[in-house]
C-alpha cells in the first residue's frame, strides 16, 4: 500500500482486520436436518482452536440474544461441517421449541448490523428469561473512567489492526471478567455472552458491559437478554437504545471519555465519592436539556413524500 503523510509517500505493509462470512445452523435433536438460520460476517481468529471456540461462542450467544435458548443443557453440540470453518450446526435437545416462522424470517446479519433481515418491528425483540434487578450494584462514577484504558489495554487484535471492535465484561468490583473482538460490534457481544453461556454462568446480574462504539438498539437488547445492569459506551447511544435501557432497568452510559460522560437513565446505581449524583448548579440545565433531547417518533400514518415520475 501507499502511505501518504504531509506530502511525503511511502510504501508500507499494514496488517488488515480479517471479514469473513460464518453461517449458522440448527438442529433440533441429532437426527433431524439442519436449518439455515442467519450468516454474519466476523473476524475468524488465526489460531483453529481459538476460531472454533469463538465461532461457537458466536452463534451460542446469536441464539440466547434472541431467546431461542436459555440454558447449556439445551445445546447437545456444536459442530464446523464444511473444511473452509466458515459454517457452524448447533444441535440442540428436542424439547426446545423453534418456532418455524422465526426460521423463516433469514436472517442476515452484516459487521454492522445485527438487526437486518428481521421482518417486522414487533420481531426484534425477544423476551429475557430473567429481569435486571433493580438498584444493584451500585458502581464509582470515578472509577468507570478508568475502563477505556482497560479495554485499549486488552485488545490484542486491535494493535495491529485498527479495524475491530471490542466487547467486555466487568463484575461488580470493575474487575475484567472478558473481552471479545469482532470486526462487528454485535459479533463481539455475541461471542462474549456466548462464552459465558458456555460456562453456565448467565444471567450476568451485577456486571458491566462495555463496547468499543456506540450503544445500539440490538447491543442493548442484548444486555437485556443477559440481565445486564449496566451498559457503557464510549460513543453514543441511539433513541431507541434508550428506549429499551429505560425499560429495562438497565444504566445506560454513553461518550465514555476520559472523564467525562453522559448518563442517560438508571442514575441509581452510580455513585461519586460525595455520594448520589447530583445536578452541578453551575450548569445551565435548561440548555443542557436541549441539547439533550432525542428526535420525536414520527406519528403513525403520516404520509411520505412521493417521488414524481415524469413521462417521457
Amino acid at each position: 500500500m501507499f502511505h501518504v503523510d504531509g506530502g511525503k509517500q511511502s510504501q508500507r505493509v499494514e496488517p488488515l482486520c480479517v471479514e469473513a462470512p460464518l453461517q449458522i445452523w440448527v438442529k433440533q435433536g441429532p437426527h433431524s436436518d439442519a436449518q439455515p438460520l442467519t450468516i454474519t460476517m466476523r473476524t475468524p481468529s488465526e489460531r483453529q482452536s481459538q476460531r472454533d471456540e469463538e465461532d461457537a461462542d458466536l452463534a451460542l450467544g446469536f441464539l440466547y440474544g434472541e431467546g431461542l435458548i436459555h440454558s447449556p443443557s439445551q445445546v447437545i453440540q456444536v459442530d464446523s461441517p464444511h473444511s473452509d470453518g466458515n459454517s457452524v450446526v448447533v444441535t440442540l435437545s428436542k424439547d426446545v421449541p423453534l418456532v418455524s416462522e422465526r426460521l423463516s424470517r433469514s436472517f442476515f446479519s452484516t459487521s454492522a448490523c445485527g438487526v437486518c433481515g428481521k421482518s417486522t418491528v414487533e420481531g426484534l425483540s425477544a423476551t429475557p428469561q430473567e429481569p435486571v434487578r433493580r438498584g444493584w450494584p451500585t458502581m464509582n462514577v470515578e472509577a468507570l473512567t478508568k475502563l477505556p484504558l482497560l479495554l485499549r489495554e486488552n485488545q490484542a487484535t486491535f494493535d495491529q489492526t485498527g479495524g475491530l471492535h471490542a466487547a467486555a465484561l466487568f463484575d461488580e468490583t470493575l474487575s475484567l471478567v472478558a473481552l471479545r473482538e469482532d470486526v462487528g460490534r454485535h459479533n463481539a457481544v455475541d461471542k462474549l455472552i456466548g462464552s459465558m453461556l458456555r460456562k453456565d454462568a448467565l444471567p450476568l446480574h451485577g456486571h458491566l458491559l462495555l463496547v468499543s462504539g456506540r450503544a445500539s438498539f440490538e447491543l442493548v437488547q442484548k444486555a437485556r437478554m443477559a440481565a445486564i445492569p449496566l451498559f457503557v459506551a464510549i460513543g453514543a447511544p441511539s433513541s431507541l437504545a434508550l428506549e429499551v435501557a429505560r425499560s429495562a432497568g438497565i444504566t445506560l452510559v454513553g461518550f465514555l471519555r476520559e472523564a467525562r460522560m453522559n448518563v442517560y437513565c438508571g442514575f441509581e446505581r452510580l455513585q461519586t465519592e460525595h455520594g448520589p449524583l447530583y445536578c452541578d448548579e453551575d450548569v445551565d440545565a435548561a440548555k443542557d436539556n436541549l441539547e439533550c433531547q432525542t428526535p420525536s417518533i414520527v406519528p403513525v400514518g403520516r404520509r411520505l413524500p412521493t417521488i414524481p415520475v415524469w413521462s417521457r
